[in-house]
């Protein structure tokens, strides 16, 4: 199964609050050998994040009335966090569109519970190519695909994995690709799949039926009688008969 961030992440967090001073901030980074870390309210809820570029780019600044600056003002908002259930994959994601080396990890409360760094995540990688063939092959082609025994032969070598063999529908093929590429550590996938029936292609449409004929005109259960005009009652000639 893919693994999530809650198996990778870093319990032990340091932090700062947002009056904790310049200095202050510097000192934590370099006594713990990081270059970056979030800020917390007095709820453990983070409020933001300071890193390196953070530092260097305030590192002159004063405030007006002469008083040193703070996380407050160094911090970055609002911060970017993810939840220790989410997928390791996910977590890569949202640091390479952010642009960020590092993400808080919070609980269902928002308060911080842990934070992953590239590092961290960077860890799935050094799975080796075994590990990942049996999850690719126990996980995607057994489970999720259910595709018999040995009809699809999976091997990996250095984080690529080659997909061989038959499947019964053209439609698992691009199905079983993005399962593959979800598994931790797989770094490309080779398709090398053949398939027994297309059913992309769309069913040739079937003759509208014709109409129905009247089984009335043609010796079936009579339908409904409709009276016709209805004829004068023919009574006997000559004049009518006057008064008696």
């Amino acid at each position: 199964m893919a693994r999530i961030v809650g198996e990778v992440m870093t319990r032990e967090v340091v932090q700062a609050h947002r009056e904790t001073a310049f200095k202050d901030v510097v000192r934590l980074l370099d006594r713990h050998r990081i270059s970056g870390l979030p800020v917390v309210d007095e709820d453990d809820k983070v409020v933001g994040v300071i890193s390196g570029t953070d530092l260097i780019r305030h590192q002159a600044d004063r405030s007006p009335d002469g008083r040193a600056v703070t996380a407050r003002q160094l911090m970055s908002t609002p911060a970017i966090t993810v939840h220790p259930e989410q997928r390791i994959a996910d977590a890569a994601r949202v640091m390479e569109r952010h642009g960020v080396e590092r993400l808080p990890v919070v609980d269902e409360e928002d308060r911080l519970i842990g934070i992953a760094t590239r590092r961290d995540l960077l860890r799935v990688f050094l799975r080796t190519d075994d590990e990942i063939r049996r999850e690719v092959d126990e996980d995607v082609m057994t489970r999720a695909l259910g595709l018999p025994a040995r009809s699809v032969t999976v091997s990996v070598r250095d984080g690529m994995a080659t997909l061989e063999g038959a499947v019964h529908r053209r439609s698992d093929i691009p199905l079983a690709i993005r399962l593959t590429y979800r598994v931790d550590g797989v770094v490309g996938v080779v398709n090398s799949l053949s398939y027994r029936v297309d059913d992309t292609r769309p069913s040739p449409a079937r003759p509208a039926p014709g109409p129905r004929p009247d089984r009335s005109l043609s010796g079936g259960t009579p339908g409904p009688s409709v009276p016709g005009p209805i004829s004068p009652a023919k009574g006997p000639t000559g004049p009518a008969p006057g008064p008696r």
